[in-house]
């Protein structure tokens, strides 16, 4: 069952977040990690900024979450992540098909561009990388993340998204 998160559900987001991210050590720059991955400092902003997170349930535990943000003529999708131990299981397959329905914007994805894994996820749900020179300008516009973070990063567009 996927709901929309209540602020009773800050705690299981931000474990989730942190058991989920873990994948990223070793890939993404080591300059880029950090302990927790997101702190609940930051995912308190993240709310503030607009990120509403939609979270999968299965019998009675949230094992998975995505978010979504409107920003004017576009939707991205934010902090997609789901349990460690509920991995490959169709998860954030059934997030990502839920959180399209909410919008009829062109969706952007961003992601760190060395984690593969989670491109071909994307890619294989219909998303597509936009090129390196529109992926600075789509990630300065939209999002608010460092240089170093723009440098190692690719965007990912929904089919109905002008590349112009």
């Amino acid at each position: 069952m996927i709901t929309k998160s209540k602020q009773s559900d800050f705690k299981d987001i931000y474990e989730i977040i942190n058991d989920a991210a873990v994948a990223y050590k070793g890939i993404i720059p080591a300059d880029r990690w950090h302990e927790p991955y997101m702190s609940e400092d930051e995912l308190q902003k993240q709310i503030a900024d607009g990120v509403q997170f939609w979270c999968y349930h299965k019998q009675g535990t949230i094992i998975g979450v995505m978010g979504i943000q409107d920003k004017s003529d576009v939707t991205l999708i934010r902090h997609a992540y789901v349990r460690t131990v509920a991995r490959n299981k169709g998860i954030g397959r059934k997030l990502l098909e839920h959180l399209s329905t909410l919008t009829e914007k062109p969706t952007l994805i961003g992601t760190w561009a060395d984690a593969t894994w989670a491109i071909n996820f994307y890619q294989k749900n219909g998303f597509r990388q936009v090129a390196f020179a529109q992926k600075e300008q789509l990630l300065r516009k939209y999002w608010n993340v460092p240089l170093r973070q723009i440098e190692t990063s690719v965007v990912l567009a929904s089919n109905n998204f002008d590349k112009t």
